[in-house]
């Protein structure tokens, strides 16, 4: 979606100016584009019929350069995919939540101090965001690209609250480790 997406905003676009500005966004880290990807990407969308290449040119002894412009059928994929991640809510898959399935695995003290340190990360990227949203080259990019790091600091001081209380509740509550009507796991301290 992301490629489609910019393809269709800057086109005729070169696959050099697609990876450079999605890295100017960041998008490896939130949207899962990997910069090593972007132009196997363009090529299978070219494909299969979502892009088309306008033109490969090579100046003196550099790479060439192919650029890139959306198909009709690549507009309608793009909507239908925009769509779809605007009108549905996706479970976001975090490892997190798997390695604190198994919070009786660590010590109590381990697992509060583990907690501690998530909620002192997240704090330090809230502050990383916020310096950048105040930074002088943010006033060049679209207001709604401030809308987005301001939900993305909301989810991360919500985080910061839970992983704080729920640091208190391991250091507070007897028998947390044991769900009602189970066994202890072997191995709790």
């Amino acid at each position: 979606m992301m490629i489609l997406g910019l393809v269709q905003w800057t086109q005729p676009v070169h696959g050099y100016d697609v990876r450079r500005e999605l890295l100017s966004w960041s998008a490896d880290k939130w949207a899962n584009v990997q910069p090593g990807s972007i132009y196997h990407a363009l090529r299978k969308l070219t494909e299969e019929g979502l892009l088309r290449e306008v033109a490969t040119e090579q100046v003196g002894a550099r790479p060439a350069r192919t650029t890139y412009e959306i198909t009709a059928k690549g507009v309608a994929e793009f909507e239908a995919l925009l769509r779809k991640e605007w009108w549905n809510l996706a479970q976001m898959t975090d490892p997190f939540m798997a390695a604190f399935s198994f919070l009786p695995a660590l010590p109590r003290e381990e697992s509060s101090a583990a907690l501690r340190n998530r909620a002192t990360q997240l704090r330090a990227a809230v502050q990383q965001l916020e310096a950048a949203m105040s930074a002088d080259w943010a006033d060049n990019k679209p207001i709604y690209v401030s809308w987005m790091w301001e939900r993305s600091v909301a989810i991360w001081e919500a985080e910061i609250a839970w992983c704080e209380r729920t640091a208190t509740r391991v250091e507070t509550t007897d028998d947390w480790f044991k769900p009602a009507g189970a066994a202890c796991p072997p191995s709790v301290p």
